[in-house]
């Protein structure tokens, strides 16, 4: 079952329902995948489809898979809200009034945004609004405990995506995209839009301060580069970062020039990024999301006719999950994705 946007759009606005299913095993489709090159076919099979598995939300982020339960969370940052969805159970509410405790209104997106789990089995959760990296126990009760929300008593602007590194180090981006005014808004007190380290003892560093906008972050299966996308449509490029023996950087090089990719009207620079086990990254980009292989090669792109703004490995490794505008949606692939929390 394969429906257009406005009949989806529709169908939403008539049921009321945030999730489009037809059956237990039985979602509607949306969407293509684009294949530039033959080596795509190794990486997703030819009758792949792009399932809507939810529907309705402002702007979804963030989505991480937990593997230690076999669910997905993901944030819609307009809502304010962290949803779970699982194959058994559909789509709930996992933490309502996230990203943001402070007085309303804020600005467009206070709600949590970039996601990860570490190796102590937490959530850690980009917020916002509160600007802050928090972190929130999966394996047993407790509320969000706040890892850090200051570089040398300088308040972030809104920490946008993380990864967690196995050395205990976190690994994340600053741009201003959750202040009311973003780079104008005068609560902003960083001058640069940077990428910062917090080490396991919770000391930060910052790691990169030459990007304009560093948005989504990934690193490579045997973390010794770091991927940093730019969300700047005058330069929407991906850089590769070496990560040294101390956890620092070295300086970054161009891993992938997003004007290469033809302008659609839909999205112009790239957004969140994944990495497979075999080095591929997975990009929320231009056209939907482009898969670029570990030399930089373009092979093709998932396109579901609206924005993608990032993206998870789920299931066993092999589903990829797709925060879509207002649709997360899901497709089956034939590589593993690196799971978070190892």
């Amino acid at each position: 079952m394969k429906l257009s946007f406005r009949c989806l759009s529709f169908l939403i606005l008539l049921t009321g329902c945030y999730v489009v299913k037809a059956q237990a095993t039985q979602y509607a489709t949306i969407g293509q995948v684009v294949r530039n090159d033959s080596k795509l076919n190794q990486l997703i099979p030819a009758d792949a489809k792009i399932e809507i598995i939810a529907a309705g939300f402002g702007h979804l982020e963030g989505p991480v898979w937990i593997r230690d339960s076999s669910y997905l969370l993901v944030n819609d940052t307009k809502a304010q809200t962290t949803y779970k969805w699982s194959p058994q159970t559909g789509l709930s509410k996992f933490i309502e009034h996230n990203g943001y405790t402070g007085r309303m209104p804020y600005s467009e997106e206070p709600g949590s945004n970039g996601m990860t789990v570490d190796k102590q089995g937490r959530l850690i959760i980009c917020d916002h609004g509160d600007r802050r990296i928090a972190a929130l126990p999966l394996r047993e009760k407790g509320g969000k405990r706040t890892l850090t929300d200051n570089f040398q008593g300088k308040r972030f602007s809104s920490p946008n995506d993380v990864v967690a590194h196995s050395s205990g180090s976190l690994y994340f981006s600053d741009p201003p995209y959750g202040l009311p005014l973003k780079d104008k808004d005068p609560t902003r007190e960083m001058t640069v839009n940077g990428v910062y380290r917090l080490a396991a003892n919770g000391t930060a560093t910052l790691l990169v301060s030459d990007m304009t906008l560093p948005n989504g972050l990934a690193f490579s299966p045997d973390e010794k580069t770091l991927y940093v996308t730019q969300s700047d449509s005058l330069k929407p490029v991906i850089n590769a970062y070496s990560v040294l023996a101390d956890g620092s950087l070295s300086k970054g090089k161009l891993f992938f020039d997003g004007k290469t990719v033809p302008k659609l009207r839909y999205k112009e620079v790239p957004d969140g990024i994944k990495v497979d086990t075999q080095g591929n990254c997975w990009v929320a980009g231009p056209g939907g999301l482009l898969i670029i292989s570990p030399a930089g090669k373009l092979l093709g792109r998932i396109d579901t006719g609206e924005v993608i703004a990032n993206c998870a490995w789920g299931d066993d490794g092999s589903t990829l999950y797709i925060a879509s505008g207002m649709f997360l949606c899901r497709i089956k692939t034939s590589v593993k994705g690196i799971l978070p929390g190892n």
